[in-house]
């Protein structure tokens, strides 16, 4: 399974190497060319010889992780996150390091708490990584600073239709990506692995200014909180209602004119849509849509629990309506951007 292999790859910000070979791999049979921009990104052309709209669907290609920043005398490793992980959820949990290297987050055993500490979620600083080591010495001649340390989740299935894995975001969206490339439609078609979402969007802004598309499709996973201990008003988005179309974020207010497009053509289609509820976080979409003279772009994203952590939970029915529902779009696109241009040329 595609979704199983990418999200079982280990490729954090600025460390996507793993992940971008694998897809390179995946997508040689379907391109006319690929090559990988001075940030990272791996971009790949399809139809690049075709007249008509240059469409760029993007999505990012790392996943949160932890980097290694000291090396205590005892041979403990202290770490900081890269991208957005809660630090309460680390405890007890086993990581990888490098290739083959397994270690445990630890911290202060809960019987030595004093009951201050007790009432208090532990931080970063409270918390290191054993990895078996007796000093300092033993453990600098298996890890370095800077190393990375990574969630050990197997992708696999549960219930009834879910997945649960790490990285789902934003792997799911580079297998939607993927998947989509092996359909044939009639324009030119730009797909943009992107690297370091999760550190502030800056492998789209660079992959959005060399590409200059004509429309934008961002894939992504989101934030579901449909569990028994949030009121519905905050779930965001729920599993097995399809694809979110988002309506606005911290870096985005999406156009009202495109959302009804997409929502005609879900409904048109028969493909569940719903909306991302909520105005928190961002995607690439934020970059993508101010860069050069800016881009039309909208952002569809497949709802995640428990995202940013060691293992989220997704509907496959949410990954094929997704699938399905970009499809369809990217058929109905040519003629949306040419009743554009037309409406223009009718207004001046």
């Amino acid at each position: 399974m595609l979704l199983k292999s990418l999200s079982e790859l280990n490729g954090t910000s600025g460390a996507e190497g793993l992940v971008r070979n694998f897809l390179r791999q995946q997508i040689e049979p379907f391109v006319e060319t690929i090559n990988v921009d001075k940030i990272g990104n791996l971009i790949a052309t399809k139809n690049g010889h075709l007249p008509g709209p240059k469409v760029m669907l993007a999505a990012h290609m790392d996943e949160v992780a932890l980097m290694i920043i000291e090396i205590t005398s005892d041979g403990f490793l202290k770490f900081r996150p890269v991208g957005g992980i809660d630090a309460r959820i680390l405890v007890s949990k086993p990581v990888q390091i490098n290739e083959s290297l397994v270690g445990v987050i630890g911290a202060k055993a809960i019987h030595l708490q004093k009951r201050s500490e007790r009432q208090k979620a532990l931080s970063f600083d409270q918390l290191y990584i054993d990895i078996g080591a007796k000093s300092k010495e033993d453990a600098a001649k298996k890890v370095k600073l800077g190393d990375y340390a990574y969630f050990m989740t197997k992708c696999e299935p549960f219930g009834e239709g879910l997945y649960k894995g790490k990285a789902f975001d934003d792997r799911i969206g580079c297998a939607i990506l993927v998947e989509l490339l092996k359909q044939d439609y009639n324009f030119p078609l730009v797909a943009a692995f992107t690297v370091q979402e999760e550190v502030g969007l800056r492998g789209a802004k660079v992959a959005a200014y060399h590409v200059a598309p004509d429309f934008a499709i961002v894939i992504e996973g989101t934030v579901a909180a449909d569990v028994f201990d949030c009121e519905e008003e905050g779930w965001v988005t729920e599993l097995g209602q399809g694809p979110a179309c988002s309506l606005m974020d911290r870096a985005t207010f999406f156009n009202p004119e495109l959302i009804q497009w997409v929502t005609d053509i879900a409904r048109h289609k028969g493909i569940p849509l719903q909306f991302r509820r909520g105005g928190s976080g961002g995607n690439d979409a934020g970059t993508i849509h101010v860069s050069k003279a800016g881009i039309p772009t909208i952002a569809l994203s497949v709802p995640c629990r428990y995202i940013h952590s060691f293992a989220s939970v997704i509907s496959e029915k949410d990954y094929t309506a997704c699938l399905n529902l970009v499809h369809e779009l990217l058929k109905e696109l040519p003629r949306k951007l040419e009743i554009s241009s037309m409406d223009k040329e009718a207004k001046v």
